[in-house]
């Protein structure tokens, strides 16, 4: 991504929060008296990209309100990608992952999160491409902008901690996510 990318993504983030008005958490539970069911949400992430480069990415996800503050879930990732600026440059990603969450305060919070992806990479040795696993472990934080009862939008930076300039499966160690979650 580049600077002047990253400088308005940085800005439209501090932004947002400056104008978000209201304070919520993603759930209100009490200790025992609240259902299992009730302390599920299910969310993820849709990515679209039409033209030289197609990219779809859809991520869903299902977690658990553990506690008030503490929360924890199981997500899949699939990716399609076409760059018809270079021969063979397409194929998909598949894998998933697992995370923790934290809320440090109502609309803040911090996140930890392995995940395992399968894609083509370009092998040095035998110069072509071939499928391989790759693991990633994330830590970061992010803000929570509540929607509704329930609903919300969640703004996620991650740094990865296993990042290998030759073998990982993201082009930089950080990622920033925009996800939506019921």
């Amino acid at each position: 991504m580049s600077l002047s990318k990253n400088k308005f993504l940085l800005l439209f983030f501090f932004a947002f929060t400056l104008f978000q008005t209201s304070s919520f958490a993603q759930r209100e539970i009490y200790g025992d008296s609240t259902s299992f069911r009730d302390r599920l949400f299910f969310g993820g992430n849709l990515g679209l990209q039409f033209g030289t480069v197609t990219f779809i990415d859809v991520s869903p996800l299902v977690g658990v309100m553990i506690t008030p503050r503490l929360s924890g879930g199981a997500g899949l990732t699939y990716q399609y990608y076409d760059d018809n600026r270079f021969q063979g440059a397409n194929g998909s990603s598949y894998g998933g992952r697992v995370f923790g969450r934290y809320n440090v305060l109502p609309n803040i919070f911090t996140h930890v999160e392995y995940e395992n992806i399968n894609w083509n990479a370009y092998n040095l040795v035998a110069e072509d491409f071939r499928r391989t696993w790759t693991d990633a472990l994330f830590v970061g934080g992010g803000y929570f902008a509540p929607f509704g009862r329930r609903g919300g939008a969640n703004f996620t930076f991650l740094y990865n901690v296993l990042y290998d300039r030759q073998t990982s499966y993201y082009a930089e160690p950080y990622v920033i996510r925009v996800g939506f979650v019921l």
